[in-house]
């Protein structure tokens, strides 16, 4: 799949998911064979301010790409000047996100709120195609709620301002991650669109992104939530797509061989105690399910260093 003029490896993509894909996630998707990769979503006046932290979630040196950095906001020039700076700092795509549905958010008129003010995210679609060379994408979903499902109007409308590919997560801004996700509404914009789609919504195993695929006819599936704490997602569901095969789940080895890399890429990245205390949530879902891991819970959320947070993964299977 082409999104612009970049080519992609494969129909498989990460979703953006604040506080998740950072460069360390980013990295073990890559090497797990993910197609498009991108980073949690960034602030527009954040960025302008040049808040270090913000600033900081930019940095795909040294990342295999293509990557995705999405922005968020409600001011067209603020975002159009925000993704020059992202794309200063090495974006490979720009991608505007008109689906976060959390309420701090929204009530600044961003994220989901777009899509009630179609108009307003088509002017931020036209703002920043006129100030980046790299190529503008929109993440969105169904509709706000079940009385105004507009994905298919707000996709044309950026697409005619131009937007070169779309995401559609198919629940309502309502429905927050709750409830099954609607891919009629992502076939829905297939059908009213040039441009490639991804679907998003509900992909929790390699079947169901070809399920996805064969369904809505989208170009491309994005994963999340499957993803946490199982990189091994995007390997098993590319095998499965190209082959019909399925790749064995990994073992309680491989897990905890994993989240102790993704522990070391934490502390290359941010230093040893934003690491830790960041690695916490990420290696309940590595050992979700392994023998002796909800005992463990307690002393993984206690542990102050590198090594104490070690030993306390390796214990679980003798490593």
């Amino acid at each position: 799949m082409k999104i612009g003029s970049i080519m992609l490896a494969n129909s498989v993509v990460s979703a953006p998911m604040a506080g998740i894909t950072d460069k360390a996630f980013r990295i073990l998707a890559r090497e797990a064979g993910c197609g498009l990769v991108c980073t949690e979503m960034v602030s527009d006046q954040a960025l302008l301010y040049g808040n270090p932290k913000t600033c900081s979630l930019l940095n795909t040196s040294g990342e295999a790409g293509p990557v995705s950095v999405q922005i968020f906001g409600s001011n067209p020039d603020y975002m159009a000047r925000a993704a020059e700076i992202a794309e200063s700092r090495g974006a490979d795509i720009i991608d505007i996100n008109m689906g976060c549905p959390t309420p701090k958010i929204v009530k600044n008129g961003e994220g989901a709120a777009l899509m009630r003010d179609p108009l307003r995210a088509a002017g931020i679609v036209r703002a920043v195609v006129s100030r980046v060379k790299v190529p503008v994408t929109v993440k969105m979903r169904k509709g706000w709620d079940d009385k105004s499902v507009n994905a298919v109007e707000l996709a044309k409308l950026v697409v005619e301002a131009g937007a070169v590919a779309l995401t559609v997560h198919g629940r309502t801004r309502s429905q927050f991650y709750r409830g099954k996700a609607d891919w009629e509404i992502i076939a829905a914009v297939k059908e009213a669109v040039a441009v490639p789609v991804i679907g998003n919504g509900d992909i929790w195993q390699p079947a169901d992104a070809l399920s996805m695929l064969e369904h809505t006819r989208c170009d491309a599936i994005m994963i999340g939530r499957a993803a946490l704490g199982n990189p091994w997602i995007f390997k098993r569901t590319l095998h499965f797509l190209l082959t019909g095969g399925d790749l064995p789940v990994p073992s309680p080895e491989e897990r905890i061989e994993v989240a102790l890399r993704h522990l070391s890429l934490l502390v290359e990245n941010k230093g040893e105690q934003v690491a830790v205390r960041e690695m916490r949530k990420h290696a309940a879902w590595y050992t979700k399910g392994l023998p002796g891991a909800a005992r463990m819970r307690d002393l993984i959320n206690k542990a102050g260093c590198k090594e104490e947070l070690q030993k306390i993964l390796g214990s679980l299977v003798n490593l």
